[in-house]
């Protein structure tokens, strides 16, 4: 009788022992989802009170910083977008082509994201996050209005007497050195001034993208881009930012979804006049 009754006792501290272990696991289960809820990245940005994005200000019409310090553009209406649907203000931090990989992994970490002309490639997703692609880019030239016969085509392009200029450190340079061995490369600091220099007669030809290259020719007749509609390339644009961040990624994939339904995105390119492809 009395072995019966340690018994009694032994599967009772067991039943209570796996119920506890039961309820634990429950909640540990449910404090799991609480917090897979309140997304970590996510939380940070709204308890700080504003998105911090990294731009380089000096892709018009995506990105562009004036000399009072205001950013406009095609990336930081979307940025504003994003940053509304957080339900946090903005503060843009100033990047470069030749940084950006090196400012989005820095340590302690500078801005939560970046955006403005930034095409998605696979090199990139090697070591960093991308969004869903919201602008359709693509690789194009820029030359003198009474040149424009004259570039038709790579081999056009690639001869020594070409001068072709690029900005630093960005896709740009990189498609150059590929695929123009022969051409006479230029790199100019500074981006935004480069259509200038092509229109002065500094360089001939300028690698830039079908998103830039419009705001260009239509503010400066003394240019062309006779490849608009036939790019060398196609690609898409979309928003970088550090791994780890994937609650951040989905709401911007989610914002980037929403715009394209509501018609949001559509506006943008319109108003920018830039080819929508959704």
């Amino acid at each position: 009788m009395k072995k019966k009754k340690t018994w009694i006792w032994v599967l009772a501290a067991i039943f209570c022992i796996c119920a506890t272990c039961i309820t634990t696991c429950c909640t540990s289960s449910d404090e799991n989802t609480v917090v897979e809820t309140q997304q970590p990245t996510v939380q940070r940005i709204t308890e700080r009170g504003k998105l911090l994005v990294g731009t380089t200000g000096d892709y018009r019409p995506l990105s562009y910083r004036e000399a009072d310090g205001n950013y406009w553009g095609f990336g930081i209406e979307m940025a504003e977008k994003i940053a509304e649907r957080i339900g946090v203000g903005i503060e843009f931090v100033q990047t470069s082509w030749p940084t950006l990989t090196a400012d989005v992994l820095a340590e302690p970490q500078t801005f939560d994201l970046a955006i403005g002309g930034i095409t998605i490639t696979d090199t990139r997703k090697e070591t960093m996050l991308m969004s869903d692609g919201y602008l359709a880019n693509g690789k194009t030239i820029i030359c003198r209005s009474p040149e424009a016969d004259r570039y038709q085509s790579l081999a056009d392009l690639d001869k020594p007497e070409v001068r072709v200029m690029v900005n630093p450190g960005g896709l740009n340079e990189k498609f150059a050195n590929e695929n123009l061995p022969h051409a006479t490369i230029i790199v100019y600091q500074k981006n935004e001034e480069i259509p200038n220099q092509v229109a002065e007669g500094n360089a001939d030809v300028m690698i830039t993208e079908i998103t830039e290259a419009p705001w260009y020719i239509q503010n400066d007749p003394r240019l062309a881009a006779p490849l608009l509609n036939t790019p060398f390339t196609h690609g898409e644009i979309g928003v970088l930012m550090r791994k780890g961040q994937d609650d951040l990624l989905q709401m911007v994939n989610n914002a980037i979804r929403q715009m394209k339904s509501d018609g949001t995105l559509r506006r943008l390119h319109e108003k920018y006049q830039l080819i929508y492809a959704y």
